[in-house]
């Protein structure tokens, strides 16, 4: 066989990622070489619907021309300059982020991890400077079940043992409480909140499952920590950019955080953007020196970034998650009412998932997910016995009916081990 020959044969790549590669993914067993809006090929040209749009990073779609002609453009005239200079799209990001999300200041950084790392430094340094709170001694609030990501600080709080055995010494300073709980979170405030900087919180909780809380949970959480004098952060890197309905998943409950966390679509997937933004009480306290990224606010990332965010705003994909949203949830609850194989549907906008009638431990989904993928639609389990079902949010109403027939045709032929 030629060389060129392999290029067209999955299994050459899929070995040769198992040969070289790190084994830190368990990928679904599909290379894929091109994209374009909702719809991905393999290296043998095979199509197929994108119902996981990279974690939520391309809301937008696939190769979206507006958002490559913006990267092709900044790529042929300048890339990187470092913070050591200035450069010439940074501030007209700057300005653009803060305007449409309502905060006087951001801090660009590249990844989400990064971005959340940013934010955990910036409430203690807030904490310790402008609260009074004694060196070294201030706490965060964080949830149960969380995943901002996986640096050793992150994983000191997840309950992931994946993610966290073997990795320590962790670093303190974290204080765990379930999540959906406003009892346990006023507790944990009045307990102790002259030494708690702030509260940490994915609006929904999307590796966990797709755990939508309560209607009033944010809301509520918010005015206990301005009760308590302790900072809101929403780490809304998979939920924001219009993935739920909204701009951004706490606006469903008109909350805005003091410290808010993107990444992801902020580039649609084109690019490693991610942003901690706040107002200048609070990201003030960050002097020159003190935190910073060479990529991070880069005049690549800027320039993807504005073509990003104006696709969202131009193509109303807000207002599109939201309608097409309850659409699949509706398709879903008629399908659940037809088989004991999916026990029930949730999330907002377009971000669900399907609670499959199996163990976790069980290889059910896994093999639904097999099945999907051969009739044309990839997706994902999370926590064993949880699909993640969430399309760019470019769909058309037509295309999301046709990835609900693949879904129930699936389900409905599907046979266990």
């Amino acid at each position: 066989m030629s060389d060129t020959a392999f290029l067209n044969d999955s299994q050459y790549f899929i070995n040769l990622e198992n040969e070289h590669g790190a084994h830190n993914y368990h990928p679904l067993p599909v290379v894929l070489d091109k994209g374009e809006g909702v719809f991905v090929w393999d290296v043998e040209g095979k199509k197929y619907y994108d119902f996981l749009s990279a974690y939520s990073a391309v809301n937008q779609g696939h190769s979206h021309p507006k958002i490559l002609d913006a990267l092709i453009k900044q790529a042929s005239k300048l890339a990187l300059t470092s913070r050591a200079f200035y450069n010439s799209s940074l501030g007209e990001y700057e300005e653009m982020i803060t305007s449409l999300f309502g905060f006087d200041k951001v801090l660009p950084m590249n990844t989400g991890a990064e971005a959340v790392e940013t934010a955990v430094k910036l409430a203690r340094k807030w904490s310790y400077e402008v609260k009074g709170i004694a060196e070294n001694l201030a706490k965060i609030i964080v949830c149960e079940n969380n995943f901002h990501g996986r640096t050793t600080t992150i994983v000191s709080f997840s309950n992931d043992e994946d993610a966290s055995k073997n990795y320590g010494p962790f670093t303190p300073g974290f204080v765990k409480i379930p999540y959906n709980d406003l009892s346990a979170l006023e507790e944990t405030l009045k307990n102790d909140a002259k030494n708690i900087a702030a509260f940490l919180v994915e609006p929904i909780q999307g590796e966990a499952g797709v755990y939508v809380p309560d209607e009033g949970y944010l809301k509520s959480a918010s005015e206990l920590c301005k009760k308590y004098n302790v900072l809101f952060i929403a780490d809304e890197v998979q939920t924001g950019i219009a993935r739920t309905g909204k701009l951004i998943a706490c606006h469903h409950e008109n909350v805005q955080p003091d410290i808010l966390v993107l990444g992801k679509a902020i580039s649609g997937g084109m690019y490693p953007v991610s942003a901690v933004l706040a107002d200048n009480h609070i990201m003030n306290v960050i002097k020159p020196g003190q935190h910073g990224s060479t990529f991070g606010g880069n005049p690549i990332a800027c320039a993807v970034a504005m073509a990003a965010l104006t696709v969202v705003k131009e193509e109303n994909l807000s207002e599109r998650a939201e309608k097409l949203g309850k659409l699949f949830r509706s398709e879903m609850e008629k399908l659940i009412e037809k088989t004991d194989l999916i026990t029930k549907v949730r999330g907002k906008g377009l971000l669900n998932a399907i609670l499959i009638n199996d163990t976790p431990e069980s290889k059910t989904a896994w093999n639904l997910c097999l099945n999907l993928k051969e009739n044309g639609l990839l997706a994902k389990p999370t926590h064993g016995n949880i699909i993640r079902l969430a399309p760019p949010l470019v769909i058309s109403e037509q295309q999301l009916l046709d990835c609900v027939s693949i879904i129930e045709n699936t389900v409905l032929e599907f046979k266990k081990d």
